[in-house]
């Protein structure tokens, strides 16, 4: 395709791994500039030739593959697309995997240091977004970023097109988003537009999915962890397998495959069942309660992960504090917003938020375009707004208040 490009690509897929009999059944590409510029949108669904596997999590039904083409047909048009630009996604090598088989089996594999050196906006969560989770919807929230249709290839792509806009916004002069775009342009191994043609197939509605799994609302909420790549891939497909509150044989088995893939004996394994746990009870008492079904799917979810069944006696019966987010007395972190103080702006003022920034910046305080937890103040047009970023600042314990207070106690 055209020279220095991100291709942010997303993949729904009937299970976890391709090593064995799963297949994309839907992909989506949103073709990007290094200014954030969304060149193209581009999605089809995909005809994986096999059942759909857990249909409430994709929302993908049976009758939406009827004139759908398989990747096969696709993958002329998708080695086009993808040639010559830098690969993004979020949890970059779930996607990567699927596409690396998908190719194999077309026989157009595509180049491996193409799929071995993407982006992936997961990851770059630790370096922009310190404590925010490895979910797509967690980082989002950070920056305000609305995703609409998750668990749908273009909506999950076009808010991961965003995320690395915003990424890239906070970090301009970085010379890696250059220097990898400019040596996959000089790498481009398809640089002409296919001759057969084939018509994408879009899905017809966003189906009903269920939207109140209790590990799915977990999922987003999970805390940074801090541990190994592999470990992180890990624990990210644990969230995807664990969405339905069941693991079948075959995923039991391939889970397996992934630890010892990584490198990871039973134990450290099971170490990493057991965070995953403790993580999931502390997302669970984020409300301050703990109730009757919670516990009965904590149980579940012990039982899935195969850890003591005595871990659900050792339940807390009060939230956990960790001593290094423990709040003030007041419930948030000291209101003193000090020179130097990072101030995040949300929704629409009374001026131009580049006026406020400026003005902001020449008070002494540092406008930031994120939510972290080391953001001193969120300043929102509706201090009681429900958006992302007010969420999560709420949850970090940031004080949120209205523009009243930016110009009364600030500027």
């Amino acid at each position: 395709m055209s020279s220095e490009l991100f291709s942010i690509v997303d993949t729904e897929t009937t299970g976890l791994f391709p090593g064995g009999n799963d297949r994309i059944a839907e992909i989506a590409v949103v073709t990007m500039t290094r200014s954030g510029e969304v060149v193209e949108k581009w999605e089809t669904l995909v005809n994986p030739q096999r059942d759909l596997g857990k249909q409430t999590i994709h929302g993908i039904q049976s009758r939406d593959l009827l004139n759908a083409p398989t990747f096969k047909e696709v993958a002329e048009e998708l080695h086009w697309r993808l040639s010559g630009t830098v690969l993004v996604a979020h949890n970059l090598s779930f996607d990567a995997r699927f596409l690396q088989a998908e190719f194999r089996n077309s026989s157009k594999p595509v180049p491996d240091e193409f799929l071995n050196q993407g982006i992936c906006t997961m990851r770059l969560s630790h370096r922009y977004l310190q404590g925010a989770g490895r979910s797509l919807q967690d980082c989002c929230d950070s920056f305000g970023i609305e995703l609409l249709n998750s668990h749908s290839a273009a909506g999950d792509a076009v808010a991961t097109a965003t995320l690395l806009a915003r990424y890239m916004e906070l970090d301009p002069y970085e010379r890696e988003w250059d220097t990898r775009l400019q040596m996959a342009s000089a790498n481009a191994w398809n640089p002409s537009r296919p001759q057969s043609h084939f018509v994408p197939v879009i899905r017809r509605s966003s189906h009903d999915k269920s939207s109140d799994h209790f590990l799915e609302k977990l999922a987003t909420q999970l805390p940074e962890f801090e541990g190994t790549a592999s470990e992180e891939n890990y624990l990210a497909l644990l969230d995807l397998a664990l969405m339905d509150r069941y693991l079948s044989a075959h995923e039991e088995k391939q889970l397996i495959q992934a630890a010892g893939e990584i490198g990871l004996d039973r134990n450290r394994a099971l170490a990493l069942h057991e965070i995953y746990f403790r993580q999931l009870v502390d997302a669970a008492w984020s409300d301050g309660i703990l109730t009757d079904d919670e516990i009965s799917d904590l149980k579940k979810v012990v039982t899935l992960l195969g850890l003591p069944a005595a871990m659900i006696e050792a339940v807390p019966d009060t939230p956990t504090k960790h001593e290094s987010e423990q709040p003030t007395s007041t419930g948030q972190k000291s209101a003193r917003i000090t020179p130097g103080s990072l101030v995040v702006l949300t929704g629409d003022m009374s001026q131009p938020r580049s006026e406020i920034e400026k003005k902001l910046n020449a008070a002494g305080f540092t406008p930031h375009r994120a939510i972290t937890k080391k953001v001193a103040l969120l300043v929102a047009a509706d201090p009681d707004s429900l958006s992302g970023k007010a969420k999560k600042a709420r949850d970090y314990g940031i004080p949120v208040v209205g523009e009243d207070y930016l110009w009364n106690s600030l500027l």
